[in-house]
């Protein structure tokens, strides 16, 4: 299975939109898609329809519980998309993992025997904690959503700076895979400025597609729809059809093959 953290440290970029709609497109691809949820306030299994009743075990049992994936595994009502996940109760994690042994390497024990799904995307919450910590030593590769305004360059460079520090001590074959432009918006200058900034700096690590601003994103997870099914023709949604396709020309030949 292959695993992708989607992750930024700065609150508001899109990792959340990314999530659902990505996993979204791969699962209409045909691939057996896991979505896990790791961000407390719960909104990538909001946006998947998952109600708060439907949680009865959710990635905070994984991490400090110790609870198989399996049992925590929650249909949507997208085929071929599964997602663990999120409560209220995961806020708490960081704190009760301090003393465990391994804390780090919680989420990838839990991932390590699972064979239900071809890929799997965690969602990160908006720090790099512990939560996140986690999900960059389970991962294979990284996904980084960065929004289109000044400020989202000071962080990234400060969640490359974390991401060699995991390469280092707790997961050498961690990878970035590449770099979203989220919240794209033609008619302001800084977000070309930003852009032209990020592929200077970046080069090919930053993918073609750009993610548009766009209302029907917004409005998607208010109905617990990714936007790939609320409205599969607005900009958005082909937007992430073609994120999704060029993610998929980044995986490695034998993944693709699997």
């Amino acid at each position: 299975m292959l695993t992708i953290a989607i992750a930024n440290q700065k609150g508001g970029v899109g990792k959340t939109t990314t999530a659902i709609n990505i996993a979204t497109a791969m699962a209409a691809t045909g691939w057996r898609t896991l979505l896990v949820d790791l961000d407390p306030q719960g909104n990538a299994s909001t946006g998947l329809g998952v109600a708060a009743g439907a949680r009865e075990i959710s990635s905070y049992d994984l991490l400090v519980d110790g609870y198989p994936l399996a049992e925590a595994v929650v249909p949507t009502s997208i085929p071929g998309l599964d997602v663990v996940p999120a409560t209220q109760d995961l806020s708490g994690a960081e704190v009760e993992l301090v003393s465990v042994e391994d804390r780090t390497a919680r989420l990838r024990q839990a991932l390590a025997s699972h064979g239900g799904h071809d890929i799997c995307f965690i969602d990160c919450p908006p720090s790099l904690g512990l939560l996140t910590l986690n999900a960059l030593c389970a991962a294979d590769t990284l996904l980084v959503p960065l929004q289109c305004e000044f400020f989202a360059l000071e962080g990234l460079s400060q969640l490359l700076q974390t991401v060699e520090r995991v390469q280092q001590r707790f997961n050498p074959g961690l990878d970035i895979i590449g770099v979203a432009l989220t919240m794209y918006d033609r008619r302001n200058r800084l977000t070309d400025q930003v852009s032209d900034d990020v592929r200077e700096c970046l080069g090919k690590l930053v993918f073609e597609t750009v993610i548009p601003r766009n209302v029907r994103l917004s409005e998607a997870p208010s109905h617990g729809l990714p936007a790939l099914v609320y409205d599969h023709s607005c900009t958005g949604s082909r937007a992430y059809i073609a994120l999704a396709r060029e993610l998929i020309g980044r995986f490695p030949p034998e993944r693709k093959a699997a």
